[in-house]
């Protein structure tokens, strides 16, 4: 399993946006042989979004994630933003 996390901290007034740009993310490659699940969610405590996307292997992500980042290719990110995006490419070991 790969697994892909995006950690996000919009600026208050932008979250409904950037989430909408989250789910339209994984929408890309929803239905797709080789992506286990993706979804979007909110840390409880920090109100930070966080994108998690779990791939069946690291060459399955490297075929569907540029379908999910063409989706969001024009995304005013910088806007939205707090800060910048933190992420994350796991494996297991």
């Amino acid at each position: 399993m790969y697994t892909v996390v995006s950690i996000h901290t919009p600026h208050p007034e932008h979250r409904d946006a950037l989430v909408d740009s989250m789910h339209r993310f994984g929408a890309a490659m929803r239905g797709n042989d080789g992506l286990i699940g993706v979804h979007t969610l909110q840390d409880a405590t920090t109100g930070r979004l966080v994108g998690l996307a779990m791939f069946e292997s690291e060459e399955a992500a490297q075929r569907l994630l540029p379908l999910a980042r063409a989706a969001v290719e024009t995304d005013a990110f910088d806007v939205w933003e707090a800060q910048d995006i933190d992420g994350l490419k796991l494996f297991e070991v």
